[in-house]
């Protein structure tokens, strides 16, 4: 059977049509397809030119009902999609790396959300794509919703034009005050040490400049201070502005035992954000959101610029994985 065969594009309850396109994209295997892990990897490699045009119609492609079992099998999948691994070096995420280009996707405890979020938008070097895979279903709930970040944009700018035209010229310094070591309570709980991938300061020091971060060692910890940096920017693969920031996720979630969200968060002039358009953007990113159920074996790929993602709370067990691409 020819690999172009082997997908067929199906439909789910949450999907929902964006200017007559579906968000997400899903592809199962065809009726008469019969694949193992091996014929999967290999049809994903030779047809990446139409996964791809899926993902830039769509932003989000889910991938359901294929033969991935694991995370060896997983990073297998990645890889066969051909696109560069990005260290997971900045993020705030507490992560454990898994095998190969895997890691764990954010381990904060179950019961907390974690708010909608580009992944690392507070920092210069970002990945452009990335996937998600469900080893183990939820218990219940756990669900990753998602969003189109033009929309996004495009309902905050018709609400709050003097808002966005001053985040447009401002941009967002974002501050988070990191431990030594990983507080795996806190859902920003990464510490220094493994967000820099080093025990050395002067080496902490020489890969925060590279990303364009202050670092204010203090006695537990240090302080980091990134930006200002852009908080709308221009997505040119589509040719539309988006919503391109962690300001929600700062603001309401930035919160542990060394961070105070409201402080997480400012203007580029360091003033303070209003609280109350804050919490308007917040309704409208649910609003505007389709919220991912998952079943094993599910891989989710989205498109880091032109999608938001999130994380309802849960009960275990619970396992996705995630994998960082350029």
């Amino acid at each position: 059977m020819a690999h172009d065969e082997l997908f067929a594009e199906t439909r789910i309850p949450e999907q929902k049509a964006v200017g007559g396109v579906l968000f997400p994209a899903v592809l199962s295997p065809s009726p008469t397809a019969d694949l193992d892990l091996g014929s999967f990897a290999a049809a994903v490699a030779s047809q990446s030119p139409r996964l791809e045009s899926l993902l830039r119609s769509s932003g989000a492609l889910l991938l359901r009902g294929f033969p991935v079992q694991d995370a060896a099998d997983f990073d297998r999948v990645v890889a066969a999609f051909g696109y560069d691994e990005l260290p997971y070096v900045g993020g705030a995420a507490p992560r454990t790396n898994v095998v190969g280009r895997v890691f764990t996707a954010n381990e904060s405890p179950p019961d907390q959300k974690i708010p909608f979020h580009h992944e690392m938008a507070q920092v210069p070097e970002f990945p452009t794509k990335l996937f998600f895979f469900c080893e183990v279903e939820p218990g219940s709930g756990g669900e990753t919703p998602i969003v189109l970040s033009h929309l996004v944009y495009e309902r905050m700018k018709a609400k709050f034009p003097e808002f966005v035209a001053r985040l447009e010229e401002l941009g967002l310094i974002y501050t988070r005050v990191l431990g030594e070591g990983d507080d795996p309570s806190s859902p920003i709980g990464r510490g220094w040490q493994s967000t820099f991938l080093t025990k050395d300061r002067s080496v902490a020091e020489e890969r925060a400049a590279r990303l364009g971060v202050k670092l204010e060692w203090l006695e537990d910890g240090v302080k980091t201070v990134t930006g200002p940096i852009p908080a709308i920017r221009l997505d040119q693969t589509r040719g539309r502005k988006i919503w391109f920031n962690s300001m929600v996720a700062a603001y309401t979630g930035w919160e542990d035992a060394r961070n105070d969200p409201v402080k997480a968060v400012t203007f580029g002039d360091e003033t303070p954000l209003p609280a109350d358009i804050i919490h308007e953007c917040l309704n409208i990113l649910e609003e505007e959101s389709v919220a991912i159920g998952w079943k094993k074996g599910d891989i989710l790929l989205l498109d880091n610029l032109a999608v938001l993602h999130s994380r309802r709370s849960f009960d275990p067990p619970r396992r996705i994985l995630a994998s960082l691409c350029k």
